[in-house]
């Protein structure tokens, strides 16, 4: 079985994750994708929502989509997420499984400064996805990662979860941005600033 996994902080998930996701699954004819929200991403600051509502806005966003799934394992673990460690663990607990890890194409010039990157070439490939903006030179890569990471077409839609938070932040509309289902949850749990919903 060939299963992508595609890590971040998902603070929150929104179109342009699943998009990404659906365009390596599709390209690279990926059985599943699990989406694995990071506990502290080592580049990135504190996530704005907590590991459970993360996870919980990746359940719900991927609930309609037989092929996608969550893992938990760096939610659970805690601490600063490093990809290495994980891959590792996760190659322990599913054998027989090919794993590709899916990334933004923003993200692969920086590959050769991830921790144990050469080890973890040998424990996976990688699929970048296309970002508006972006632009790639695989053969400017070092040589141990040539020939270990592809490239994905996605449609070209200009969304981060920063300006989604900014957004909410300013009482301005995410609708499309993010699913129905999130969009509610985030109403429901009252999350990046904004009211509660009542349910009674």
């Amino acid at each position: 079985m060939k299963v992508g996994i595609m890590g971040g902080t998902f603070d929150p998930i929104h179109i342009g994750h699943l998009l990404a996701a659906e365009a390596a699954r599709d390209s690279f004819g990926l059985d599943q994708v699990w989406f694995m929200p990071s506990h502290i991403p080592p580049h990135k600051e504190q996530a704005g929502a907590s590991g459970e509502d993360r996870l919980g806005m990746v359940a719900e966003a991927i609930s309609d989509h037989p092929c996608f799934r969550t893992l938990d394992i760096e939610i659970r673990r805690g601490g600063v997420s490093y990809t290495i460690d994980t891959v590792k663990e996760i190659r322990s607990s599913f054998e027989g499984i090919e794993f590709h890890f899916i990334i933004g194409a923003d993200m692969v010039n920086y590959l050769p400064k991830w921790e144990g990157i050469e080890e973890l070439v040998n424990l996976m490939t990688f699929i970048g996805v296309g970002r508006p903006g972006s632009t790639l030179d695989l053969d400017a890569l070092p040589g141990y990662l040539q020939g270990k990471v592809h490239l994905a077409d996605m449609p070209q839609v200009d969304i981060s979860s920063t300006e989604i938070r900014e957004k909410l932040a300013t009482g301005h509309s995410i609708r499309y941005m993010v699913t129905d289902s999130v969009y509610d949850y985030i109403r429901r749990r009252g999350l990046y600033g904004i009211q509660p919903r009542r349910t009674d």
